[in-house]
């Protein structure tokens, strides 16, 4: 009776290991789903800030002399910070953490971009960034 008791008792332990092993590999699938597409997410974000400045340079560029415009850039690219910078004719993106980094090419600008206000425009066929 006892070896029953006994056996019964195994069994119960190899499938409740079972149960938790395939658990463990379910849970671990979502939450590298998960991460992959909050990456991605943090990605798209930075190409859109990349992208709303080239654009913006893009506009100055193509519009005559004594265009003006003011836009905005976001405080954080989701919940992340980061730097921006305009050299050599390239924007320059990058987050804090160095999780993500992308370079534009962009005409050549006169001029630093900040986060937040960024005032644009286009003089004797020089584009001006904040000055």
């Amino acid at each position: 009776m006892e070896y029953k008791k006994a056996q019964v008792s195994v069994e119960f332990i190899i499938i409740l290991g079972t149960v938790f092993f395939f658990a463990s590999i379910f849970l671990l699938v979502i939450q590298e789903n998960t991460n992959d597409k909050t990456y991605q997410r943090e990605d798209i974000l930075v190409k859109e800030i990349a992208l709303i400045v080239q654009n913006e340079i893009n506009l100055a560029l193509q519009s005559g002399n004594g265009y003006l415009r003011v836009f905005k850039l976001p405080q954080k690219a989701g919940n992340m910070d980061y730097e921006i910078a305009i050299e050599s004719g390239v924007v320059y993106i990058k987050t804090t953490n160095n999780r993500h980094a992308l370079t534009l090419p962009v005409a050549e600008v006169v001029g630093e971009i900040n986060i937040t206000t960024n005032t644009i425009g286009k003089r004797n066929g020089v584009i001006y960034l904040n000055t």
